[in-house]
């Protein structure tokens, strides 16, 4: 006995009977339309990427000061309602030097991925980014980094509002 059959009992169908037309199929496809809310903490940091602005949340219990926000602190549970503006500068805690495309295929020129721990922010606390303006091999962990926003005008309230972090000078 199969372990399908063990697990699920019934009928198996095989697939050529299927195809054979000896089974009754009914084909439906459905758009399907749906929206939904960031929430109140994402919802204030797009607004303020919007502006130019990073904001975070501060923990009453703990004192973390969490990058992105967050409406409760995951490490004592408490709800937070109180916001801190943070600097848009930040220091590398991790990166990748990637030659993959999010489709698979290959790369000429590499992008690099970075963990950005915020200034402001509690230690680890951060997003994750593409850097530019740095040649790969000269990228490292600990390196100063600075949000480059796009100008006012193309701003949409998204994460790609900062195009990239770049070197401090």
């Amino acid at each position: 006995m199969s372990s399908k059959i063990r697990d699920y009992p019934g009928t198996e169908v095989d697939p050529k009977e299927l195809q054979a037309g000896k089974f009754l199929t009914t084909r439906y496809e459905t758009v399907l339309r749906y929206s939904w809310t960031s929430g109140v903490a994402i919802s204030r940091f797009l607004d303020g990427l919007k502006e130019g602005e990073l904001w975070a949340t501060k923990c009453d219990r703990c004192g973390r000061v969490l990058v992105p926000p967050r409406a409760y602190c995951e490490e004592d549970f408490a709800p937070i309602d109180k916001w801190v503006r943070v600097k848009d500068t930040g220091t590398v805690n991790t990166f990748s030097i990637s030659y993959v495309n999010n489709d698979a295929s290959r790369r000429k020129k590499p992008i690099i991925v970075a963990v950005i721990d915020i200034d402001g922010a509690s230690p680890g606390m951060g997003i994750l980014h593409i850097m530019g303006g740095v040649d790969p091999q000269k990228v490292h962990v600990g390196m100063k980094v600075e949000a480059v926003w796009k100008p006012k005008a193309e701003r949409a309230g998204a994460i790609t509002d900062i195009t990239h972090f770049r070197p401090r000078v």
